[in-house]
C-alpha cells in the first residue's frame, strides 16, 4: 500500500519521476537548483536584465559561469535572449513563462535560506562541537 510518502515495492517508477535515475527531468533539476542557475532565475523575477547587470547582481559569478548558465537556461526554454540594436551590441535576458513558473518556488526557497541560514549555521556548530568532544 501507498501511504503518500513511500512507494509500494511493486509499483514501477514513472519515467518522468525525478526519483527514477533515468528521468530526463534530473538534468532540468540540476539546472534549476545549481547555485548559479537558481540565483539567475530569481534575479530575473524583477524583470529583464543585461549580461553585466546580471553579473553585478549575482555577486561572485564569473563571466564564464554566467555565460554557460545563461546558455543552458535559454536552451532549456527558461530564459529568452534578446540582442538589442546598439553599438556595441547588448544582450538582454528575461524569464519565459516557463522560467517565471520555475523561479517562483525557487524564490521561496531562497527566502527560506535567508530566514534560516543563521539557525542552520548554529546547528552545524553545535553538531561539530558535540562530534569533537570525547564521549
Amino acid at each position: 500500500m501507498k501511504d503518500g510518502s513511500q512507494r509500494a515495492v511493486h509499483e514501477p517508477l514513472d519515467p518522468c519521476d525525478a526519483f527514477n535515475s533515468d528521468c530526463p527531468g534530473r538534468e532540468v533539476l540540476n539546472h534549476l537548483t545549481s547555485r548559479w542557475g537558481l540565483l539567475i532565475l530569481v534575479a530575473l523575477r524583477s524583470g529583464p536584465l543585461r549580461f553585466y547587470e546580471l553579473r553585478a547582481l549575482v555577486d561572485g559569478i564569473s563571466e564564464k559561469m554566467l555565460s554557460q548558465n545563461l546558455r543552458t537556461l535559454v536552451r532549456d526554454g527558461l530564459l529568452s535572449r534578446e540582442v538589442l540594436p546598439s553599438v556595441p551590441p547588448s544582450v538582454r535576458y528575461a524569464l519565459t513563462p516557463l522560467g517565471a513558473d520555475a523561479a517562483l518556488p525557487l524564490e521561496t526557497m531562497l527566502r527560506w535560506v535567508r530566514d534560516n541560514a543563521l539557525t542552520v549555521l548554529a546547528a552545524q556548530e553545535d553538531h561539530d562541537r558535540r562530534a569533537d568532544s570525547p564521549v
